[in-house]
């Protein structure tokens, strides 16, 4: 696709999504860090119609505009990004549902996934670090040989209690993660959980598992059983 075709499909994106802008879904968004209007539903449509152009979608995510980034991260090719684009990405995308699109979608794809987890974990910006948090969760889960599985329980249980709030929720992840998927270290992990009580609190609406680590790790556990 030519510079001067996707600049003029650039301008249409924008424009549409300008329409779909919904200042009631903006002030709902607003309250959990988010600064669009645009109803997500509607923004994968928009995304499913242009299917994948990645040439397109780094165009979008120039625009520093939150829901042509959420676009863009529908309709890129994720392994077409070198390892330094993906982290100057993931530092420039401050917006939550951004930044978690990117890591979920994107980068979790990437063949750089595991340079970055280890890079950003180590990162003294906290929201960086969660996104390192957010990979190791993924390796917890499904490829854990060679991570050092009670060296984490350690840095967490050092530093999750007082961590910023992005980061304690992706460490919180891990934590969960080593206790579901790991029986050796489910006790150490809920013994963890229980100490601490990071989002202990948290309000849970009805039939949705509480994040707090042991009720979550137990929940998990049951449901494993009873399969």
């Amino acid at each position: 696709m030519s510079e001067t075709i996707t600049a003029g499909l650039l301008g249409e994106v924008m424009a549409e999504l300008a329409v779909l802008e919904d200042p009631k879904m903006r002030d709902a968004n607003a309250k959990r860090g988010d600064d669009h209007g645009v109803n997500l539903t509607r923004l994968r449509e928009v995304a499913k119609r242009l299917k994948t152009q990645q040439e397109l979608a780094r165009q979008l995510w120039a625009t520093n505009h939150t829901a042509a980034r959420l676009v863009a991260l529908l309709i890129c090719r994720p392994k077409a990004f070198e390892r330094d684009e993906l982290d100057t990405m993931l530092r420039e995308a401050r917006a939550p549902k951004v930044h978690d699109w990117l890591v979920n979608y994107v980068v979790k794809k990437s063949p750089h996934a595991e340079d970055l987890r280890v890079a950003w974990t180590a990162d003294p910006d906290p929201v960086v670090a969660s996104a390192g948090w957010a990979l190791t969760s993924e390796r917890v889960a499904k490829k854990p040989a060679g991570l050092d599985l009670p060296g984490l329980l350690d840095t967490i249980e050092a530093e999750m209690k007082d961590a910023p709030d992005r980061l304690q929720w992706a460490m919180n992840h891990t934590l969960a993660f080593v206790g579901i998927e790991h029986a050796e270290l489910r006790a150490r992990a809920l013994d963890i959980g229980e100490r601490l009580e990071v989002l202990k609190d948290y309000p849970t609406p009805p039939n949705c598992t509480s994040p707090f680590a042991p009720s979550w790790i137990n929940e998990m556990v049951s449901r494993q059983a009873r399969a």
